[in-house]
């Protein structure tokens, strides 16, 4: 099997979020994108049930690793995705059913009897999550809603080894995946948890891997399609939000925490003193980093939360706007999306409505740094604060966390944090540029605003 290649010019990275498909073309001297397109994760919605466009991301991926490889040459590939999600082939290597939209509620329907056989939040490091949020809860409704999948099922692979064998033909779980909120992995022994054989799959789950391992080469159907080397090395792959964290898994002794931006917002912490007490009611959880090493991890739905409150706005706040927000004590109260984050159950709720789109982008960004604050105190965030994603380029939003860290706030400058982690799979360069470092802010009202904020918070 191929090694990958040392420093590795071009590395080209299917990275597929919740809200889009991308493909990004990566430069392995600099780590920086050469190239991002996107397309649409569109959600067909049955029959039988919601589920992903899995043909439609593959020949839209083939069709840019052809155009990415006759215009810069492509020497390897990495692949990123969406984690709370499993795929399952039959014994022909085809989908023994369509891969299930995890926000899909049918699984709640059988939510008493999969609470009697999944395991503790001590075991995994799970918290019980809604529709199929835990990878369990999706497999369990699946194989009771079809009696006749379990044993047409023969291999069950985590979701960024589907591209990873669409392109090699080769089979594998990673542990980031796997230690995604799964219910299916105990990532303080490194190993599949009890309830993997309780749904009687133990035999058809993949072997676990690192990230970072080989999986293969290139299929030679896919070399022909698209131009590629039937020798390009495939990475095995890695969950969105662990990609962001591959820079800075040799950080040194200081902890320090990453803040993974898009559909979902992740805050996780490295190299804290002690682990913190994680409360499984609040979207704590235990992710698994590229190593394999659990990770403390808190979460809300912060990318969803600011295209549901933004309603297409592409307004730019004005100083008056962010005057009146103060004058005014507009704030946006949790939670934008009840089912996820540090104040479950909770409905949003405006102070005082905002009157103009810049008002109310304002506020929802100063909204959004205050829940990132929340998700990093459960953590027991580091000295170093890094923002990866489109957050990062939000000056309102990285200001008023500069304000509420102790240490400070840096900014990634990558398009595509996740990309970037991805591609370091391949070839880690010795020193990475993480980004800039953001400013205290100067303005007092915020320290006033944020004190208001979270008394609010804790009398509701």
């Amino acid at each position: 099997m191929t090694t990958p290649p040392k420093n590795s010019r071009h590395i080209a990275v299917i990275d597929v979020g919740k809200t889009n498909a991308k493909l990004a073309m990566v430069d392995g001297a600099t780590m920086t994108e050469l190239a991002v397109v996107t397309r649409p994760n569109t959600v067909l919605a049955g029959p039988p049930y919601p589920h992903f466009d899995l043909d439609g991301h593959w020949a839209f991926f083939l069709e840019n690793l052809a155009a990415f490889h006759a215009q810069h040459g492509v020497d390897a590939i990495s692949v990123t995705t969406h984690g709370a999600s499993i795929v399952l082939l039959d014994q022909d290597g085809a989908l023994a059913c369509p891969m299930l939209d995890y926000e899909h509620h049918g699984p709640d329907d059988l939510a008493d009897t999969y609470d009697q056989i999944r395991p503790d939040f001590s075991e995994t490091g799970s918290p019980r999550l809604p529709g199929g949020l835990n990878v369990g809860a999706q497999l369990h409704w699946l194989f009771d809603t079809d009696p006749t999948l379990l044993d047409r099922t023969k291999h069950i692979i985590t979701y960024p080894q589907y591209w990873g064998y669409r392109l090699t033909g080769n089979l594998a779980c990673d542990v980031t995946s796997l230690g995604c909120h799964t219910d299916l992995w105990n990532p303080l022994d490194g190993k599949p948890s009890s309830l993997v054989a309780r749904l009687g799959v133990l035999e058809k789950l993949a072997p676990a891997r690192q990230s970072s391992d080989i999986l293969g080469d290139l299929d030679e159907t896919v070399s022909l399609i698209t131009g590629l080397s039937p020798d390009t090395p495939v990475v095995c792959g890695i969950h969105d939000s662990n990609a962001s964290l591959v820079p800075y898994l040799n950080h040194g002794t200081q902890p320090i925490s990453v803040v993974s931006t898009g559909t979902w917002v992740v805050c996780m912490t490295l190299g804290g003193a002690q682990a913190p007490q994680l409360d499984a009611q609040r979207d704590t959880l235990i992710n698994v980093n590229a190593l394999g090493q659990p990770v403390p991890s808190a979460r809300f739905m912060g990318g969803r939360e600011y295209e549901i409150i933004r309603n297409g706005s592409d307004a730019t706040p004005t100083d008056q706007d962010r005057d009146l927000v103060h004058s005014n004590q507009i704030m946006l109260l949790p939670s934008v999306v009840t089912e996820s984050g540090p104040f479950p159950g909770q409905r949003m709720q405006w102070t005082v409505p905002p009157e103009t789109d810049g008002q109310r982008i304002y506020a929802l960004s100063l909204y959004l740094a205050l829940m990132t604050e929340c998700c990093l105190e459960l953590t027991a965030g580091g000295e170093t604060t890094i923002v990866e994603g489109p957050f990062a380029r939000n000056s309102d939003y990285l200001g008023m966390l500069n304000l509420l860290r102790a240490g400070h706030v840096e900014a990634a400058l990558s398009q595509t944090g996740t990309s970037v982690g991805a591609a370091m799979l391949i070839d880690k360069p010795a020193k990475s540029a993480s980004g800039f470092s953001s400013e205290k802010p100067q303005d007092q009202r915020l320290f006033s605003y944020a004190k208001k904020w979270f008394s609010a918070v804790n009398q509701r």
